[in-house]
């Protein structure tokens, strides 16, 4: 599938038209003006690079319905109710959409929140990526997604391991795609993407293992002559873990669903076939698979977009198709991450930029319905086994325990081992910023 840099030095794949190597670095274009030298020395940064919790954000792209999923509305008339039946879950007492059995016999390892609010009306992931509306801090640079701000204060887990990934693939409505970004803290801090340039950047034909190695040597012989010239002053240390980036196999091989348990990869399913895609992302159950691969091999932050939830027509077939889906892929990576022990240090959020219309339209969808949202979170040594917050009989609103976007990411935070009551990261004006507005974490949930 990806065939970058395996150890055998009569096999590393062709160049693109990038140059690979440069005098002074090893250049990575597709980093927006950031070498993988500079990647490396910025995420080195860390307050606590011993400790490893993660996150894997799944983005449900479009805005999923909230009565149709976690919360049906079996009181409200026919042209709000819709077509789907509650369900019942492992808990006592909570009930889920048809569509997710799965979950709902593991309901114990999850949440359901029924009453987000704050939702910003964008129809983007950014709020989802970073609690931010869109625009936010825009005067110094924007505001950092949640893997951005992470690799700032905790840097690296593993020097040849990015600590923030997007697995995003790139989707006609751009803003679907969104993998977070590094907003005021700079290019240094984007999210790696594995499928886009900055892989292909990594293919590499005739040059061999061994001649890698000479050209990290060149680089050496070169500080060695310039010592002392700003231009190299501090750079080594950061070259030499871009080397190993590019030398090591660690990150393709989290890439590579070819080293898989063929029986993992089963249960995890591939989404197939893709429907309802339209503009939006395919329901691609692999890259759930892949993130838990990346996070096991020391990436802090894992985002993803899952299909295309912008239901204004057939909403009905379009979460048949999508939520049988999502409950395979779902529930099949809680229950891998709790049986390779990782399920308390790995928070699992799956949500969307807001909710739909309660009333159906005339062509069997629901419109956009940035009133109130959901979402479903794992994992991150949480009290799970919940469902929080509600909605009026209609679905209109939230009624019991609104919840804000900015307090499931602040719970997000807590979960990674950042106080996000206190922390802040300077801006380039020198002044602290808070990560969130709204700080608390959700004390339901810790």
């Amino acid at each position: 599938m990806l065939t970058i840099l395996g150890r055998d030095p009569r096999n590393l794949n062709r160049t693109n038209r990038r140059s690979f190597l440069k005098i002074g670095g090893f250049a990575l274009g597709a980093f927006g003006g950031a070498t993988l030298s500079d990647i490396m020395r910025a995420q080195a940064a860390s307050g606590n690079p011993t400790s490893h919790k993660a996150v894997i954000n799944i983005f449900l792209g479009g805005g999923p319905p909230h009565q149709d999923m976690w919360e049906i509305k079996t009181d409200a008339p026919a042209e709000i109710r819709g077509e789907f039946k509650p369900i019942e879950t492992k808990v006592p007492g909570i009930q889920i959409g048809e569509c997710c059995p799965k979950i709902a016999a593991m309901m114990d390892k999850f949440v359901a929140i029924r009453s987000i609010v704050g939702c910003s009306g964008g129809h983007d992931a950014h709020q989802c990526v970073s609690g931010w509306p869109r625009g936010s801090m825009a005067s110094i640079g924007g505001v950092p997604s949640i893997g951005s701000a992470v690799a700032k204060i905790q840097g690296l887990v593993d020097p040849s391991v990015p600590a923030t990934v997007g697995l995003a693939n790139k989707t006609s409505h751009a803003p679907w795609s969104e993998s977070g970004q590094p907003g005021f803290l700079g290019a240094s801090y984007k999210p790696f993407k594995p499928n886009g340039e900055m892989m292909a950047d990594l293919k590499l034909n005739g040059i061999t293992h061994d001649r890698l190695q000479d050209r990290q040597a060149l680089l050496n012989s070169l500080g060695e002559v310039c010592r002392g010239r700003e231009v190299l002053d501090g750079s080594n240390v950061f070259t030499d873990e871009a080397f190993d980036v590019l030398t090591s196999s660690k990150l393709v091989d989290a890439l590579d669903l070819s080293k898989e348990d063929p029986k993992v990869r089963e249960r995890y399913g591939d989404g197939k076939p893709y429907q309802f895609q339209y503009d939006g992302a395919p329901t691609c159950n692999e890259h759930v698979l892949m993130a838990r691969r990346l996070v096991e091999a020391g990436v802090r932050s894992v985002t993803l977009s899952y299909g295309r939830w912008d239901s204004h027509g057939q909403n009905f077939n379009l979460v048949r198709d999508h939520g049988v889906k999502l409950d395979q892929c779902v529930s099949a990576l809680v229950e891998d991450l709790e049986q390779r022990g990782m399920l308390d240090d790995v928070t699992v959020v799956v949500w969307g930029e807001f909710g739909r219309t309660p009333k159906v339209n005339k062509n069997a969808g629901r419109d956009h319905w940035p009133q109130v949202s959901c979402a479903l979170l794992a994992g991150g040594g949480m009290k799970t086994g919940q469902a929080i917050g509600s909605t009026n009989r209609l679905g209109e609103h939230a009624v019991l325990r609104p919840v804000h976007f900015q307090e499931v990411v602040a719970t997000i935070y807590h979960n990674l081992g950042i106080n996000p009551m206190s922390t802040t990261i300077q801006d380039p004006t020198g002044r602290p910023q808070y990560l969130l507005d709204h700080r608390e974490p959700m004390r339901e949930l810790i």
